[in-house]
């Protein structure tokens, strides 16, 4: 039970709050909101990175052409401390030294004040490789991280055994705003400006490359288009390589990629293969699961192995099996990093568990359905990592809720019949809230600052960026409800390292569900105290619920504070002439605990779902010799509004004890569900079965001419 210090989260509000305009709303819609790129300093010089042309090989020699006044090469010879970006493991280099390991890896910078000079330039440095195999598949392991729920043993007795294998692709973010940074000097100070996630993340990567105090280095946030996990890690490097430039240099640097340089250098969504293989008793029931993931981490781990982890931990989904061995492994290939990826592992995984439940219900000749109700997951259960699912479970709320809503049961039955090439499908989903286990309390450890001045002003600061989400809006919201004052009382502006304690970074599904209830207990505790004409402030600390025992070694105990719940239903037509593939309808149902702003969640909702189904038929993102074939909108193609239908959504109550006013995360949990959903709904339009995605027509052709 929650602790009585939480019930004023939950209490407060009894029905969703209205919905208000947004606070960046009136800047964004009039073009006037100032990105990175927009912002111009007289004497700023321009980096361009010179990148590798070979997967791997040893770096024998760089040759550099006599440079004009002005223009400087940068590489791993002016790193003034370690050569290595600050992300989870220390192997991923700021600047390729003595070996490179994908195609594109960055093995130095030209800088100077005339971009398109500074592009010729780049043309001209020659480097020289002794070039060594490359590996492209998924065959070395670099994470591995295997857990078992119950006794390995019953394996052992299992009558029969059904087993398949699903692959999904990669997936670019393709935000509307590139990769883009600003640097400058504030005296001996270096003040960063960027398209980012995560401000205290630049700040650290840059300290730790330069060796510099944290009171030597600022971020600062301006707005920022679009994010989804592509810029949680990947504007570390650039800060750790624009401040080792800006030593040097000592001018203002500014480096922005185009989309073409964007989609082929940087990180996208772990390609992954899964094998999962039910055991069967002599009366059909699953005695256990063994679940194997592979995801393609590419050449430096970055963050695959936390990708890893919750994939393993989605790998049973919405399911509750007595017995289970989940295993995973990230593999090292020499390809461009792979990163997070709104939802961070989980659809991966959900995907498959998704479909394999669906193919084991037909091998077994019952109805899916059925088969996916009797292993639903209940409250009280015990989890795949042997927590306990504690909170109320209305996933038959959220079923019943869909099926009316998109008529499910009649279409099932009509869409059977032969000839018809439409098909409907439905998926179940959770998703964790926040960072693994005790993650928040013991790596996070998020403080936020609040405080009144004399007129009764309120600013309170964190460091999560608003990238589209709406994360100005709903915490200022909080601040505003909780005290009972004008919203021109509250004062809450984009992060700046000098003026924000770190609250953690904006991912994870963790900003309502963590950093809102934080504020909401600091604004509860700063009414509590109020002084008229009084200056207070406070800085209140993350205390997680208590229950929480984790053990990331061996993944055991409550993985999440909470999990998020969820219902999609996707009904689709395929040309059979074309095998192209029109969806018709979607109709999603979510817990996503209290809903603060109804009209943020349903755009959350529907923008969630909009991009799992590019990913799940569209997005289609090869690799060649090592480097992307897809490298442009033209030819990577994004779900339009001519490809999506009218979306249907409905968010059912169920406050959460530990977030404001009773929320749970939403962002990530409104894409994990919508590819498994669709595949499903794909299976029985063609009456074939599905098992990699993204599900192009070639792969349909292939499937209904090859009869498999």
């Amino acid at each position: 039970m929650p602790s009585k210090g939480y019930q004023i989260l939950i209490t407060m509000l009894p029905k969703y709050l209205t919905s208000v305009k947004k606070v960046d709303n009136e800047e964004k819609m009039s073009g006037m909101a100032i990105f990175t790129g927009d912002i111009l300093m007289e004497d700023a010089y321009y980096a361009i990175p010179v990148r590798s042309t070979i997967s791997f090989g040893k770096i024998l020699e760089i040759k550099v052409p006599t440079l004009p006044k002005n223009y400087y090469f940068i590489s791993a010879k002016d790193i003034i401390k370690e050569n290595v970006c600050n992300i989870i493991v220390d192997d991923w280099p700021v600047f390729a030294d003595k070996e490179t390991h994908y195609k594109g890896e960055t093995i130095g910078l030209i800088v100077g004040p005339d971009k398109k000079k500074a592009i010729e330039l780049s043309k001209l440095v020659e480097v020289k490789y002794e070039e060594y195999e490359p590996v492209y598949e998924m065959k070395n392991s670099y994470v591995h991280k295997e857990f078992v729920k119950g006794d390995k043993e019953v394996f052992k007795k299992a009558s029969k055994v059904f087993s398949e294998e699903f692959e999904t692709g990669y997936q670019d973010q393709i935000y509307l705003e590139p990769q883009g940074m600003l640097m400058w000097l504030d005296g001996d100070k270096i003040t960063v400006k960027a398209s980012m996630q995560c401000p205290f993340y630049i700040k650290k990567a840059i300290m730790r490359t330069l060796g510099y105090p944290e009171d030597k280095v600022r971020v600062i946030q301006p707005a920022v288009g679009g994010a989804f996990g592509g810029k949680e890690h990947y504007p570390s490097l650039m800060g750790a390589q624009l401040a080792t430039a800006i030593v040097k240099i000592k001018k203002p640097i500014k480096m922005i990629f185009d989309r073409k340089e964007d989609i082929t250098f940087t990180t996208k969504r772990h390609p992954s293969k899964t094998n999962i293989s039910a055991y069967l008793d002599d009366k059909d029931n699953i005695l256990g699961v063994k679940i194997h993931v592979g995801i393609d981490g590419g050449a430096y781990i970055g963050c695959s192995m936390v990708v890893l982890s919750r994939a393993l931990i989605a790998a049973t989904n919405t399911y509750t099996f007595d017995n289970v061995e989940i295993v995973g492994d990230a593999y090292c290939t020499n390809k461009i990093p792979s990163a997070a990826f709104r939802g961070f592992g989980s659809p991966q995984s959900i995907f498959a568990i998704e479909l394999f439940i669906n193919h084991l219900a037909d091998f077994l000749h019952v109805n899916p359905v059925d088969l996916r109700t009797k292993y639903l997951v209940k409250t009280g259960d015990i989890t795949s990592t042997n927590g306990v699912f504690r909170d109320p479970i209305i996933l038959k709320d959220l079923i019943d809720k869909a099926f009316e809503m998109s008529d499910y049961k009649r279409k099932v039955k009509e869409y059977s019949k032969p000839g018809t090439y439409r098909g409907i499908g439905y998926s179940t989903f959770l998703h964790g809230c926040g960072f693994t286990g005790s993650g928040e309390s013991t790596i996070i450890n998020a403080q936020l600052r609040m405080k009144k001045d004399k007129d009764g002003v309120v600013t309170f600061y964190t460091s999560q960026v608003d990238f589209g989400q709406g994360n100005r809006t709903t915490l200022k919201r909080i601040v505003v409800d909780t005290l009972g004052i004008p919203e021109d009382k509250v004062i809450y502006d984009a992060p700046d390292t000098d003026q924000t304690l770190s609250t953690g970074p904006t991912a994870a599904s963790r900003t309502i569900i963590i950093v809102g209830g934080l504020v909401a207990k600091a604004a509860k505790h700063l009414k509590e105290i109020w002084i008229d004409g009084k200056e207070q402030e406070i800085v209140e600390p993350y205390v997680g619920p208590s229950y929480i025992k984790w053990d990331e070694d061996t993944m055991q105990g409550d993985a999440y504070p909470g999990y998020a719940w969820g219902v999609n239903v996707i009904e689709v037509e395929v040309d059979p002439i074309t095998y192209e593939v029109s969806i018709i309808g979607t109709w999603s149902t979510y817990d996503v605990g209290h809903a603060i702003d109804e009209r943020i969640i349903i755009g959350q909702a529907d923008g969630g779902l909009a991009q799992a189904l590019g990913w799940a038929y569209l997005e289609k993102e090869e690799v060649s010799d090592g480097e992307f074939k897809q490298t442009r909108m033209s030819d990577y193609v994004i779900p339009t509004f001519v490809d999506l239908p009218k979306m249907e959504t409905a968010l059912i109550d169920n406050p959460f004890p530990y977030g404001a006013f009773g929320a749970k995360g939403a962002g990530e949990l409104t894409f994990v569900g919508g590819a498994p959903a669709f595949a499903i709904a794909l299976e029985q339009a063609i009456n074939r079965k599905v098992h990699k995605i993204p599900a192009t027509p070639e792969y349909i052709m292939e499937l209904i001419e090859n009869g498999n």
